[in-house]
């Protein structure tokens, strides 16, 4: 070409004006495919509003079925539409909305469609379908979901435990705690976690069974799911469980025993407040300062005294929340002669307010009730212990005596 042998009879300056033309033409090339490429999704989503439009107008039709399938089935476009504005729309149905909408994704054929991808696809359009299962909240997708659970890809697995947690019905956890028990469940466990809360909310007495089968970690994993579930008629199982060598069951067992307004409950929360690991302890506590029965005082007393920091604290925030008894629970914090407790009980008034409550109360003019006296007294002796350590905190107790000597 006679341009291009010019260019290569100027030596170094012909090299570098063919760098400047090739540079040119691919930055051209390269404005050209951005340009066609937004034509192309404008282009897409004005079909896309189009036909989204035009399937919305006739939604209550589709779904009756007076619509007939046959005329948007075919369409591969309009049968990513209607499949997508199904599965929103069952997320968020209640249980009387969600027949229809599932009898209309069962008649077209869609989910038989995304059962047969689960099974025969593999990779990122498996994970796909198996996630769109979960959508569904079909029950006949169960199957397809617990043969993914034995997937050698771990991202599989995982789509499929989220797509059993996703359907929310019982008989999705039996395939999820069967091969958790047999061992071949490698997946993340809160993941685990949370599929077996969605599955089990309406049931949590299914836990049950398999509970009593499994050991070690298996067996901690399924009382952390039962502790966040239990019901108040589980009494019994909760009471057993609160008896079980592991210290993490032990303290699921606590937890659930919070919602447990009975006096064997009770009981049992006391006795785990006394218990030898110390995050069975704390989580005693958390569940007694959720009770309303006057016998918790006499256990978070104990626990006001605990050696561990974090079991004092969440004993302390428990009795500074019982302000009718504050006077005769202060008087028994001074009688212990802990000062580790009664800083952390003064502590706790003044963080909550209540120590500004005391103050007011005794301004001059107040009658000086014998309860009065007595949280005075259990007042000035917290003072006398604390001083030292908390002078800032000693001040307002200081302030509190003087008040009460006008």
């Amino acid at each position: 070409m006679p341009f291009v042998s010019r260019l290569s009879d100027l030596g170094g300056a012909g090299v570098v004006l063919e760098a400047i033309l090739a540079s040119l033409a691919g930055i051209l090339l390269l404005i050209g495919f951005i340009i066609l490429r937004r034509w192309y999704r404008a282009r897409y989503f004005r079909r896309l509003n189009r036909r989204t439009f035009a399937l919305r107008s006739v939604w209550n039709d589709l779904i009756s079925g007076r619509f007939p399938a046959q005329k948007w089935r075919a369409n591969r476009f309009d049968c990513q539409i209607v499949e997508t504005m199904l599965l929103d729309s069952i997320e968020v149905a209640s249980d009387q909305q969600l027949l229809p909408l599932l009898h209309c994704l069962r008649s077209s054929g869609l989910l038989d469609v995304r059962i047969y991808e689960a099974r025969h696809s593999i990779g990122l359009k498996q994970r796909s379908a198996l996630v769109m299962l979960g959508r569904t909240r079909a029950p006949e997708a169960v199957p397809a979901l617990a043969e993914a659970l034995t997937s050698n890809s771990r991202e599989t697995r995982i789509a499929a435990l989220r797509g059993l947690g996703r359907i929310g019905v019982v008989e999705a956890a039996a395939p999820i705690l069967e091969h958790l028990l047999a061992g071949e469940l490698d997946v993340p466990e809160h993941t685990l976690k949370n599929a077996l809360a969605a599955t089990c909310r309406s049931q949590p007495r299914f836990l049950m069974k398999y509970l009593s089968q499994s050991s070690g970690h298996t067996r901690e994993v399924l009382a952390r799911v039962l502790g966040e579930l239990a019901c108040p008629d589980m009494g019994d199982e909760l009471l057993m469980l609160a008896a079980d060598p592991l210290p993490e069951v032990r303290a699921s067992a606590a937890r659930a025993l919070a919602g447990l307004n009975d006096p064997v409950a009770l009981s049992a929360l006391a006795a785990l407040a006394g218990d030898g690991e110390w995050f069975v302890r704390l989580r005693a506590v958390v569940a007694l300062a959720s009770s309303h029965h006057h016998g918790r005082i006499r256990p978070l007393l104990r626990a006001l005294c605990d050696p561990n920091r974090h079991v004092r604290q969440r004993a302390a925030w428990a009795l500074a929340q019982i302000e009718p008894y504050l006077n005769s629970i202060l008087r028994q914090v001074v009688e212990t002669k802990d000062n580790y407790a009664l800083q952390a009980l003064v502590s706790e008034l003044e963080r909550s307010g209540a120590m500004d409550k005391v103050v007011e109360a005794l301004q001059p003019g107040c009658d000086r009730a014998p309860a009065q006296a007595a949280f005075l007294s259990a007042l000035q002796a917290a003072r006398l212990c604390v001083e030292e350590a908390l002078p800032a905190r000693a001040s307002v107790a200081a302030a509190a005596v003087a008040a009460g000597a006008r």
